[in-house]
């Protein structure tokens, strides 16, 4: 019997695996139409397909790609040719527009979908030949893409924020990798931070307060993580050398002495893994000293204490007050409101340091502030534990702020962030409490963290950090010069690095200084006692307009202190707001003429 199949369709199929989408065009042979559908199976293949590959948060959020099996598709091909061929044309009919439409969608995540796997390759903690290249070539593809295009980066660490997010002008920043270094080196060790801003405040800050204090001893960086490294590197064509890389340049360069300073919080894992790579080139170097950690020595138990431990406790806790409506932490108790610190909480023997650091709270008096860890370890410092003792003791509003060297992707994102596991939005979802505000700012930019890294160093090297030199004989105009406080409550406004306008007339010295905020409403050249007697010396406040690096303006109390001597401390009595009057030194120092 003679089979008649002129009017049987016979189809083409294109199968493209997009994201966890399965896009089939399908289109006739002639004398039919064109005609083309999708398919999705967004809910079947999550059902069957979605995983969960977790990742520790001590390197960053990660959103995971939905994945298909390649198998399933070409299986679903062949099923949809068999139940297709002995259908009639104009059963399958659909416009050809929609066809062109499907493939241009195609073509947009095909692109997005190279960008992601190109930066998932550089998401890596080792090294190679290819680096560099690999690094280039992400960022050309990104930059090649549409705006439409950069929105569809998904990777299994890629996103459209490893190249689109603003953190800041890297350009400000010194990567420290320099040679010329002499010597003697002093290399400053740290995880670091993609987010530039925080890396300019706080590592370089660090850096700068150490290179201040040794002006004989070439300062260097490296930073432990390739993953930031990559990431700086092909975004911003910054490159900072790794461990090894840093070693590797103080051999070629003839180094002698070398003294590794960590910014690590602790002896932890990062530390120890640190120490376990210098002691490969112990013999490369005359002599090799690693310095404590920010936080020092670990102690037996919850209750050991020390003074690295104390001082940051006051400094971060003074910091996070000035930047609140408050003038002292006991204001701040009286009106409901709490300070929680959030540091990242390790499984190493060393995570006992947070528990110390709340004993060192409580013996300081502080009822009010609270330590916690992303990672909740110790579990005491979960923020499901957390959150219940700041409720169970009766406060109403919080504060958050991080207890991390750098305010890079845990603070902004894991304390900051908008996801509905972030500190904020747990303490929010709560419900407990009338306010939750977060403070993005690292420990690596407060002058009495910057005193401690300096004062380790020098129990390293076994010298004592140099006054900068000072000198009354400079010549008359203008100058940039640091003004160092006492107290991270008392400083030079953040958009000015630490520096005033110091102006040299006729041999006599004055510092034009702009501060945090108009808080501050007198000072006073000498003691607190001698100020309350002698109102007519009372130095009167300006109103001056800072520009924060985001573009945001302010105005804010500046103030022109007369300088005796570069480089020495001097009594500085401030006036707050409630009328008391605070004991505070400063000093002056480095000018460089404008």
């Amino acid at each position: 019997m003679h089979v008649d199949r002129s009017q049987e369709t016979c189809l083409f199929l294109v199968i493209l695996i997009c994201g966890t989408r399965i896009i089939i065009i399908m289109k006739q042979r002639e004398p039919y139409d064109s005609s083309s559908f999708v398919i999705d199976f967004e809910t079947a293949v999550m059902a069957v397909f979605l995983f969960d590959k977790s990742k520790n948060k001590s390197h960053r959020r990660i959103r995971m790609k939905k994945k298909l099996v390649s198998k399933l598709a070409l299986l679903l091909g062949f099923a949809l040719v068999f139940s297709a061929c002995g259908n009639k044309a104009e059963d399958n009919a659909a416009p050809a527009e929609e066809t062109v439409e499907t493939v241009e969608e195609v073509d947009d995540q095909v692109a997005a979908d190279n960008v992601a796997a190109l930066i998932d390759a550089i998401y890596v903690q080792e090294r190679t030949d290819k680096t560099d290249e690999q690094c280039a070539e992400a960022k050309e593809a990104w930059d090649a893409l549409t705006d439409a295009q950069k929105e569809l980066v998904e990777g299994e660490y890629a996103d459209p924020d490893y190249f689109g997010r603003d953190t800041g002008d890297a350009s400000k920043d010194d990567p420290l990798n320099q040679d010329d270094i002499g010597e003697n080196e002093i290399l400053v060790v740290s995880f670091g931070t993609s987010f530039n801003d925080s890396r300019v405040a706080d590592i370089g800050g660090v850096e700068k307060a150490i290179a201040a204090a040794y002006p004989d001893w070439s300062v260097r960086r490296a930073f432990t993580a390739q993953i930031i490294i990559n990431h700086i590197q092909a975004r911003d064509n910054e490159k900072i050398d790794n461990v090894e890389q840093a070693l590797d340049r103080a051999v070629s360069n003839g180094v002698k002495n070398l003294v590794v300073q960590p910014t690590h919080l602790m002896h932890g894992a990062e530390y120890d893994e640190l120490t376990a790579t210098v002691e490969k080139y112990a013999d490369k170097f005359d002599s090799v000293k690693i310095a404590e950690p920010l936080l020092g020595e670990v102690g037996a138990d919850a209750s050991a204490v020390n003074n690295d431990k104390e001082t940051v406790a006051k400094a971060i806790t003074a910091e996070a007050v000035s930047e609140t409506e408050y003038d002292t932490l006991e204001d701040a108790e009286a009106d409901s409101t709490a300070f929680v610190f959030m540091g990242h909480g390790t499984s190493h023997t060393a995570k006992v340091t947070y528990s110390q650091m709340q004993t060192q709270m409580d013996k300081l008096g502080y009822k009010n502030v609270f330590i916690g860890t992303v990672e909740g370890e110790p579990e005491e410092t979960s923020a499901e534990n957390i959150i219940a003792a700041v409720k169970d003791a009766g406060y109403k509003k919080v504060v958050l702020r991080p207890l991390m060297v750098v305010a890079g992707d845990h603070a902004n994102n894991d304390m900051a962030g908008d996801d509905e596991d972030s500190w904020k939005s747990l303490f929010t979802a709560d419900g407990s409490f009338e306010s939750v505000e977060c403070q993005i700012a690292g420990l690596g930019e407060i002058a009495d963290v910057q005193a401690i890294y300096v004062a380790h160093t020098s129990e390293a090297t076994g010298v004592e950090p140099k006054e900068v030199a000072s000198t009354d004989e400079l010549k008359d105009g203008t100058y940039l010069a640091d003004f160092t406080t006492d107290s991270s409550m008392f400083h030079v406004n953040e958009a000015l690095d630490g520096k005033g306008e110091l102006t040299v007339k006729n041999g006599k010295m004055t510092i034009h200084v702009s501060l945090v905020s108009k808080k501050i409403v007198n000072l006073y050249l000498g003691t607190a006692a001698d100020a309350e007697k002698d109102e007519a010396n009372w130095l009167k406040p300006t109103e001056d307009e800072v520009t924060y690096s985001d573009g945001t303006k302010e105005t804010v109390y500046g103030f022109d202190v007369p300088v005796e001597a570069l480089g020495k401390d001097f009594d500085l009595a401030i006036l707050g707001e409630k009328g008391t009057w605070y004991d505070h030194k400063v000093s002056v120092s480095n000018p460089e003429e404008k």
